[in-house]
């Protein structure tokens, strides 16, 4: 009984660990994300969306399961967000179904491991 009652509580001890290594990777790949769309806001550069997109889903999966698990709901989360809004607001983003899925592209190219510099803009300041 005293080997069944320790196996089990082991299996606790690493299931949590496990959770929480999760959560922390997931906690970082969240500011990967908010990092990159930082430096987009700050650079500013026309046509630089799409590298900006895949380094911040490429910086986030670098962190492990939970930071890709990040990446995937906060971009999820923002092309559904602009899908929302754009019925609703006046005139549109000007964005549309065609960009969202070219975002959506990039943001699963650098989950996936790929070179974010890919989508890099010639003449975009080497800061970024």
């Amino acid at each position: 009984m005293k080997l069944f009652t320790g196996l089990v509580f082991c299996s606790l001890v690493l299931g949590a660990s496990g959770l929480l290594s999760f959560l922390g990777e997931a906690a970082r790949g969240t500011w990967d994300m908010l990092r990159a769309y930082n430096d987009m806001r700050e650079a500013n550069y026309i046509g630089a969306d799409k590298y900006f997109h895949a380094r911040g889903n490429y910086d986030a999966a670098k962190r492990g399961p939970g930071g890709a698990w990040a990446a995937k709901v906060i971009s999820d989360a923002r092309e559904n967000v602009q899908r929302f809004t754009d019925r609703f607001s006046f005139g549109g983003s000007g964005r549309g179904a065609e960009d969202s899925r070219a975002d959506q592209a990039a943001n699963e190219w650098g989950r996936s491991g790929k070179d974010p510099n890919h989508f890099r803009p010639h003449g975009l300041p080497d800061k970024y």
